[in-house]
């Protein structure tokens, strides 16, 4: 009994390595930010006018500071009825969140995704070389898994 067709041993087959789906791709660079020596009134009006829930409060170098949200204004007014205080006069300073997370723009967006679920917020400053690039909420989240459900998922 011959060999009929050897070809030898067959090479293994390539394993396609899809690159990273990172945030960079879905960040959010236009951003709506504040100064801490703005009015709460004059957020309010912002997140208002552009419908969004909140945003990072910068220097003039552009440099995070923090983060002012909707609920940080709802305090304002809670606290200025109590007070009976005009709601205006206070600035971003008093009630903005100065303890902010923060992530790079090489992040993965499943790695992001866990870090939403652990931290119970709604937004991620972006910050390269310590300035404000960009802003990755989970709604950008959301729809970069849309637009890779069909794909595999490994990051």
């Amino acid at each position: 009994m011959g060999i009929k067709s050897f070809m030898g041993r067959r090479a293994e087959p390539e394993k396609i390595q899809s690159a990273p789906i990172l945030i960079s791709d879905y960040m959010s660079t236009d951003l709506i930010t504040f100064r801490e020596d703005q009015s709460v009134l004059e957020v309010m009006q912002a997140l208002v006018n552009h419908k969004i829930s909140g945003g990072p409060v910068v220097n003039e170098r552009n440099e995070l500071l923090g983060i002012i949200s909707d609920s940080d204004c709802m305090k304002q007014i809670s606290e200025s009825r109590y007070f009976n205080m005009p709601v205006g006069d206070v600035k971003v300073k008093d009630y903005m969140q100065t303890k902010v997370s923060t992530i790079t723009k090489d992040v993965n967006i499943f790695d992001c995704a866990s870090l939403f679920y652990k931290h119970n917020c709604r937004r991620f400053p972006v910050v390269e070389n310590g300035k404000l690039i960009g802003q990755i909420s989970r709604k950008d989240i959301l729809c970069a898994a849309l637009e890779i459900r069909g794909q595999n998922w490994h990051g």
